[in-house]
């Protein structure tokens, strides 16, 4: 289970003392990273100004070939395309899915988001099927808003 709750408390701390977008993502990828066994990579991507295709922003884990992903493809860009998170019990079954590595068998998608404007997402991945919960899923909006408040705060 994530706790959110001191996550976002340190994001909101980190944006009070003047720190900006980048250093927050980088923190709460290296925190969620940390958090749960179940997560074997944990990543931010951040959509363009196009709106046509997310770029990788930064990571833990294995290193991917994903780094730019077009929107609609694969469960991250389906994400944006359906504008809503996507939680994938079983990886194996997705049709449109981009294999990172073999051992992935369950995705967790997040939209970082601030009402309609979609800034990018978390990503999860996990070696085991079925592994997040829709507490997970809960847990994980709340950081998610917490770094749109900072993108939307820059964007400005």
């Amino acid at each position: 289970m994530i706790e959110a709750g001191k996550l976002v408390r340190d994001l909101q701390t980190m944006r009070d003392e003047g720190h900006l977008s980048d250093a927050l993502m980088r923190y709460a990828v290296r925190t969620l990273s940390t958090s749960d066994d179940r997560f074997s990579w944990v990543g931010v991507y951040l959509l363009d100004e196009a709106g046509s295709e997310l770029w990788l922003h930064n990571y833990v884990g294995s290193p991917t070939e994903h780094a730019k992903i077009p929107v609609g493809t694969g469960v991250c860009g389906r994400a944006v395309a359906e504008k809503s998170n996507l939680n994938v019990p079983d990886v194996s079954k997705e049709e449109n899915y981009l294999t990172c590595s073999p051992d992935v068998q369950s995705e967790l998608v997040v939209l970082i988001r601030a009402g309609d404007e979609i800034y990018g997402q978390i990503d999860l991945d996990s070696e085991d099927t079925g592994a997040f919960t829709d507490e997970d899923e809960e847990a994980l909006q709340a950081v998610a808003d917490k770094l749109a408040e900072q993108l939307a705060a820059e964007r400005r």
